[in-house]
C-alpha cells in the first residue's frame, strides 16, 4: 500500500479537489430594534406555520414535528416563549431577539434549552402565510480561458464515454462503482492517524450547519497515479464561502469529472471550473449562490454535494435548491449553456446518471418531489415518479436496462427499479409495488447516504447504520439482509466492487471486504487509520481511498 497526501480522485493522472482555510471573516451583525410589535397574523417559515395571539398565546406546527403551544411575552426587542405540554426538556422558557422588517419577522436565540424549539425558531425569518414567494432570476456567467483540446474524432460523438482515461461521473462509468481485473489484496495495513479531524462522524439527527465562515482556497490537484507526486495544482477560487456546509461535509464535496481531455470541478456557489489535463484554465461558470439544506428548516443549510458528469461533450449539473431548482447542460469545450431545464423541486444531493438504454440515452435525476428521466440531448422530461423521501442523496444506477433509485429518509425510504422505456407519469397508486414501467419497489429499505451497487444481477443497498441488503435485481426477491460485523460511527461512503468482492468503508476508517454472491461472507476488515467519508475509486489494479486528511493507493506490490 502507498499513501498519497492529498484529496479526491480520477484517471491516468488523479484529479483531486480540496479546500484550505485561511483567516477568519464574519459579517457584522445588525443593530438592535426597540419596542417590536409581534404580529398577530398567521406566519410561515419553511414547513412551519405560527400564530401569535394578541392575548399572549402562540401555536407552532409543521408536518412531522411535534406541535408547540404556549405563552409569549415581549419587551423591547426580546420575546420569551413558554411551551406547555411540549417535548421533553421544553418546560423552561426560551428567550429570542425579534426583528420586524415590513411584514417579515426574524428571531435569533438568546437562550433556549428546548432543542426542538431552538432548531425551528433560531435564525428564522417568517412571512405572512398568504404571501407569494419572490424568486430572483438566476444569473449564469461564463468566463472563457484557453481553447479546449480537440476531441479525437469530432464525427464520432463520445456517447458512451469510452475515451481512454475518462472518469465522467461520480463512481466512474454510469456511477457503477465496478472495475474488474483489479487483483486487489484482501488485507493491507495502514499506519496513518489523524487526531485533528475536521468532520463530525456518526449517526445523529440534528444536522446543523457548520459555523466555519473563514477565508478558503478551492484547489484542484493532479497527481501521478503510480507515485502520488503532485504534477500540478490550481487555485480555482479564494474567498469566504457563499454558502454554509453540513457538519459532516466540506466546501469541496463534488467528485471531479474528466473525458480524458478536460477536467471539470464544481465548488457549489463558488462556481464550475474546467482545465485541460495539463492544468491550463479553459473556462469557469458562476451559478450564483446555491442555497441547499433542510426542506423544513431552511436555516439548516448543508451546502451542495452533487457532482458534475460529462456526456457527449456536455457537462451536466443537477442544481436543486430552496428556491429555484434546475438541471443545466454546459458545452464542455466552452462552458456555454446548451440547455437549462427548470424543476419544481426542493434541495437534493445526488449526482445524475446518463445511461445508454435500449431506447436511447436517458438522464435520471433523484429528488424528493419526483425522480425524473430526461433526454440528455435536450433536457426534455421523459417521465416522473413520485413517492421518494424528503431528503435524497444516493445517485441513480443502471444495469440490465433498468435504473435503480433509492433514498433513505423516513417514513418512505423507497427502492424503485424503473424500466428503461418508461414514459409519462409513473407514480404508483397506494398499495401497488410494480407496474408496466416499474419492475418492483419496496418501502422502508432505501439507503440515506450511500449509493447502491448492482453487481452480477444483485442490487446491494448499504444503510448508514450498517444494515446491508441484497436483492435480485430483476424480481426484487430478498437475497439476504445482514447487520455488518463492524459498523462504528456508520457508513457515508458508497460501496464499490471488483473481482467478486465488495468494499464498504465506514466513517471510522475501517474498510470491510465482503464476498459478492447469494450468501453473505465477510472476508476481512482493514483499518485505514483515518476517517473515511468519500467513496473509493478503482483503476488499473489500484484502489484510491480518500480519508479526511490523505489519499491512499491500495494495491499489490509490483
Amino acid at each position: 500500500m502507498r499513501k498519497i497526501n492529498s484529496k479526491r480522485v480520477a484517471l491516468t493522472m488523479l484529479f483531486a479537489i480540496g479546500i484550505v482555510a485561511t483567516s477568519a471573516s464574519r459579517p457584522a451583525s445588525a443593530g438592535p430594534q426597540t419596542d417590536v410589535q409581534v404580529p398577530s397574523y398567521s406566519m410561515k417559515f419553511g414547513a412551519f406555520v405560527a400564530k401569535f395571539d394578541s392575548g399572549g398565546t402562540f401555536t407552532l406546527e409543521g408536518t412531522g414535528w411535534p406541535q408547540l403551544t404556549g405563552n409569549w411575552k415581549s419587551k423591547g426587542d426580546e420575546i420569551e416563549l413558554s411551551t406547555t405540554g411540549g417535548p421533553k426538556g421544553c418546560d423552561g422558557p426560551g428567550r429570542y431577539r425579534i426583528r420586524l422588517d415590513d411584514k417579515h419577522v426574524s428571531f435569533d436565540v438568546i437562550s433556549d434549552e428546548c432543542t426542538v424549539r431552538r432548531m425551528i425558531i433560531d435564525r428564522s425569518t417568517w412571512a405572512p402565510t398568504g404571501e407569494a414567494k419572490t424568486i430572483a432570476p438566476r444569473r449564469i456567467v461564463t468566463t472563457a480561458g484557453a481553447r479546449a483540446p480537440s476531441r479525437p474524432d469530432r464525427n464520432t460523438p463520445n456517447t458512451t464515454n469510452t475515451t481512454g482515461g475518462s472518469w465522467p461521473s461520480f463512481r466512474g462509468q454510469q456511477a457503477s462503482g465496478i472495475a474488474e481485473r483489479q487483483n486487489l489484496p484482501d488485507r493491507w495495513d495502514a499506519v496513518s492517524s489523524d487526531p485533528k479531524a475536521t468532520f463530525r462522524p456518526g449517526l445523529y439527527g440534528d444536522g446543523d450547519a457548520s459555523k466555519d465562515r473563514s477565508q478558503h482556497r478551492w484547489v484542484i490537484y493532479a497527481l501521478d497515479k503510480r507515485t502520488g507526486k503532485v504534477l500540478w495544482d490550481r487555485v480555482a477560487h479564494q474567498g469566504v464561502p457563499l454558502e454554509q456546509r453540513h457538519i459532516k461535509s466540506t466546501y469541496a464535496n463534488s467528485t471531479p469529472a474528466t473525458d480524458g481531455r478536460i477536467v471539470v470541478a464544481w465548488f457549489g456557489s463558488q462556481g464550475v471550473y474546467a482545465y485541460d489535463v495539463s492544468g491550463r484554465f479553459l473556462w469557469k461558470v458562476e451559478l450564483g449562490r446555491l442555497d441547499l439544506g433542510a426542506y423544513d428548516i431552511p436555516t439548516y443549510e448543508w451546502g451542495p454535494a452533487s457532482s458534475p458528469i460529462i456526456w457527449n461533450n456536455l457537462v451536466i449539473l443537477q442544481c436543486d435548491t430552496q428556491s429555484d431548482s434546475f438541471i443545466l447542460a454546459l458545452d464542455a469545450d466552452t462552458g456555454k449553456t446548451v440547455w437549462k431545464t427548470d424543476r419544481e423541486e426542493i434541495p437534493s444531493w445526488g449526482t445524475p446518471t446518463v445511461a445508454m438504454t435500449s431506447v436511447g440515452p436517458v438522464l435520471v435525476a433523484n429528488a424528493s418531489n419526483y425522480i425524473r428521466g430526461y433526454d440528455p440531448r435536450t433536457g426534455k422530461e421523459l417521465w416522473r415518479l413520485g413517492g421518494s423521501s424528503k431528503i435524497t442523496a444516493p445517485t441513480p444506477i443502471f444495469s440490465d436496462d433498468m435504473f435503480a433509485v433509492v433514498s433513505g429518509r423516513g417514513p418512505e425510504r423507497p427502492i424503485f427499479v424503473v424500466k428503461a422505456g418508461a414514459r409519462g407519469e409513473l407514480t404508483l397508486p397506494e398499495g401497488k409495488s410494480n407496474s408496466e414501467a416499474i419492475a418492483w419497489s419496496r418501502t422502508g429499505r432505501g439507503s440515506y447516504m450511500p449509493t447502491p451497487l448492482i453487481y452480477d444481477g444483485i442490487l446491494y443497498v448499504l444503510a448508514n447504520n450498517g444494515l446491508f441488503d441484497a436483492y435480485n435485481l430483476r424480481t426484487g426477491e430478498e437475497v439476504y439482509r445482514q447487520r455488518l460485523p463492524v459498523v462504528g460511527s456508520g457508513f457515508s461512503a458508497s460501496p464499490v466492487a471488483a473481482d467478486g468482492k465488495l468494499y464498504l468503508s465506514n466513517e471510522d476508517g475501517e474498510m470491510l471486504v465482503i464476498a459478492a454472491g447469494q450468501k453473505f461472507a465477510h472476508i476481512a476488515t482493514n483499518s485505514m487509520g483515518e476517517m473515511l467519508m468519500a467513496t473509493p475509486a478503482l483503476s488499473d489494479g489500484v484502489m484510491y481511498v480518500r480519508s479526511s486528511a490523505s489519499l491512499f493507493a491500495v494495491g499489490r506490490k509490483r
